[in-house]
Order: structure tokens, then sequence, then C-alpha cells
């Protein structure tokens, strides 16, 4: 069965950013197609990504987030183990999820980088959808030849 609902998990850090990402996805994908999601943070996103693949009602699941550096090294774990937790979730569950969680090595909370990465977390979006539609069709094709 091919499905045609996708989930979008976003992390609520900086979500003014963050959010545009899900604007970018629903240029694509419907958003009567899309269940949308929030978690606190980064860090939270693979268990539910895992959770909302296991369920079986998702074609894809796309993960947002914006994990910057504030002074301290944690960033740069924070950021690896959510992009090693997402894939691990995908390959666990065999459902894509798709990641756009982003950590710049320059951000500064100005008017002038908050412009560059919200237009950046748009495109960033649409990319995640393309990628989403891409291989469910991949998906669907494979199965039909089986």
């Amino acid at each position: 069965m091919t499905h045609t609902r996708y989930a979008f998990v976003k992390a609520n850090w900086h979500s003014d950013i963050v959010d545009q990402a899900l604007e970018g996805f629903l240029e694509l994908i419907p958003a009567d197609q899309v269940d949308v999601f929030d978690v606190p943070g980064a860090f939270e996103m693979p268990l539910l990504a895992r959770d909302l693949a296991q369920t079986g009602r998702y074609a894809a699941v796309a993960c947002a987030a914006f994990v910057v550096d504030g002074g301290i090294y944690r960033h740069d774990f924070v950021a690896q183990a959510v992009v090693d937790g997402l894939m691990r979730a995908g390959m666990d569950t065999g459902v894509p999820v798709l990641s756009v969680s982003l950590t710049p090595h320059q951000y500064q909370e100005t008017d002038h980088h908050n412009t560059i990465y919200r237009a950046h977390f748009v495109e960033k979006g649409r990319e995640a959808a393309q990628a989403a539609l891409k291989i469910n069709a991949t998906r669907a094709q494979l199965a039909t030849a089986a």
C-alpha cells in the first residue's frame, strides 16, 4: 500500500526560523496530507520520528530544527545525536525520515542572519518535500515491479 500522508516534526527553539521549513514543505505537499507535530528542541525529534514512523500511517517523516552554537560546544553533540537518531529511526522502521536539521557555523541573532536562515529553511523544506515525494514514487515502482 502506498501511503499519501506525511508527518512533519518541528523543534520549537528558533521557531520563527524553523517554521519556514514547513512552509516550503507545504509548497509541494498539500497541507491536508501533512500532520504537524511540535517538540521542545532538536534532541527530542528522533524519538517522535521513530514513533510516528512505526504507526505505519506515513510515507515519510520530515524533521526540522535549528541547532546553533550558544557559546559552548554542546551544539556539536546535539547536532550529531539528532542526525544519527533520525537516520536510525528510518533504518529501524523502514520509513524514510528526512532531516531539515541545520547547524550553522556562524549565527548571530540579527535581522540579517534571521532573514538569511528563514529563506534557507523555506528552501530546505522544499527539498525535504521533493525527497519525500521521490522516495515514495520510487518505492511504489519497486512494489509494482516485485
